[in-house]
Parts: C-alpha cells; sequence; structure tokens
C-alpha cells in the first residue's frame, strides 16, 4: 500500500493543505494519505495557538471531507516532533520505507537541510515535494534518493493560503469562507478559536 503522509501544525489547517495532499495523491495514485498533527513542530519559534486536542479534530474534520485520514501518532510523543523518528515508528509498525511519500511544500523542501537527521530522512521515506505559491520546483533529474527511495516534484496549483492569515482573519472578525472546510470552519467557530481574550482585547 502506498501512503501518503501530510504532516503540519495545522492551526488551523486549510485548503492549502489539502490541496498539495490531493496533488500528490493523484499525481502518484497513492492509496491514502495521512494527515498527521505535529505536537511540537521543531522549526516552530512558538507554541501552537489552538490545543493538540483541537488541532487533531480539525485535521480529522477536515481529512472526513477530503476523503483521507488523520494520525495521532506525533501528538502522542514528547518533545519535538521530528520527522526521521515519525517514519521511523511507522517502520516498526511495517511500513517500508518505499511505501511511504512524506508530502512537503516546496517552501519547506528549500529547508530540508536544516532537518534532525538530514540526509539519513531520505532513506526513511519516499519525499513528494510539491509546487506552492511564490515557491516553484527546481529543475531536477529525478535521481533517487537511495536504492528504495525517491525524492518526487509534483507542479500544483496550490491556493495561496496561510494559517497564519487564517488566526489574524479571526482576531479582527473578518471572514474565512473559502480558506477552510466547512466543518472545519464550524469547529472554530463552535470552540471560539483564534478569538483574543477579554482581556487581550482591552
Amino acid at each position: 500500500m502506498k501512503i501518503g503522509i501530510l504532516g503540519g501544525t495545522f492551526d488551523p489547517i486549510h485548503f492549502g493543505h489539502l490541496d498539495a495532499a490531493a496533488a500528490a495523491r493523484d499525481s502518484l495514485e497513492l492509496d491514502v494519505v495521512m494527515l498527521m498533527p505535529s505536537r511540537l513542530p521543531p522549526h516552530r519559534p512558538s507554541e501552537p495557538r489552538a490545543s493538540s486536542f483541537h488541532r487533531f479534530a480539525m485535521a480529522a474534520l477536515a481529512a472526513n471531507e477530503a476523503g483521507m485520514i488523520v494520525s495521532d501518532l506525533e501528538l502522542h510523543r514528547e518533545g519535538p516532533s521530528y520527522t526521521s523518528l515519525t517514519l521511523e515508528t511507522l517502520h516498526r509498525e511495517g511500513h517500508a520505507a518505499s511505501d511511504l511519500f512524506f508530502i512537503i511544500g516546496a517552501d519547506a523542501f528549500a529547508e530540508i537541510a536544516t532537518w534532525h537527521d538530514y540526509p539519513r530522512l531520505f532513506q526513511l521515506s519516499n519525499f513528494v515535494v510539491v509546487s506552492r505559491p511564490g515557491h516553484r520546483n527546481a529543475t531536477h533529474d529525478g535521481a533517487a534518493a537511495s536504492g528504495r527511495t525517491s525524492v518526487m516534484f509534483v507542479d500544483a496549483a496550490t491556493r495561496d493560503i496561510s494559517s497564519t492569515d487564517i488566526r489574524r482573519r479571526i482576531a479582527a472578525g473578518e471572514p474565512i469562507d473559502g480558506l477552510v472546510p466547512r466543518s472545519v470552519a464550524s469547529h472554530i467557530q463552535r470552540h471560539r478559536l483564534y478569538v483574543p481574550s477579554p482581556v487581550a482585547a482591552r
């Protein structure tokens, strides 16, 4: 089984994330795509605004609408959510490196040399680099990263959306229609996520 993995803070998850996951799934004919919220993103300067509970709930709602699945693997592990540890855990669960396809935006891939366990990461999974607005994929020769895995490039028209802008919009009382799935928007509204507290608003 070919399993796509899209990790991220998902604070909140949005259509930009889902566009990348769908592009990888359709281009490479993946059997399933797993959305995996991270507990503590190593490259993020501050902790996520929403709790792990809410970020998982939003990812689960989005996965249901997009025909994907969600995993809480990283949420149960202490410390930074290093991709190499996640992939090693999947190996122990019986998944071969050649069957795993880690989906990453071209903007994040440009910083891959700063990731924990680089370059050994490329031995643990295939990497699928999806173009992002303002970050097109560079020319490549398709060379394999190892004997079992490859780095693959997918050009796709992913929507130009950021979680930072969504949080700003919510805090300012602006609409987020068309930026997140309806079920995610309803969850955010129901639990008043990203809304400034009365004290902070004074």
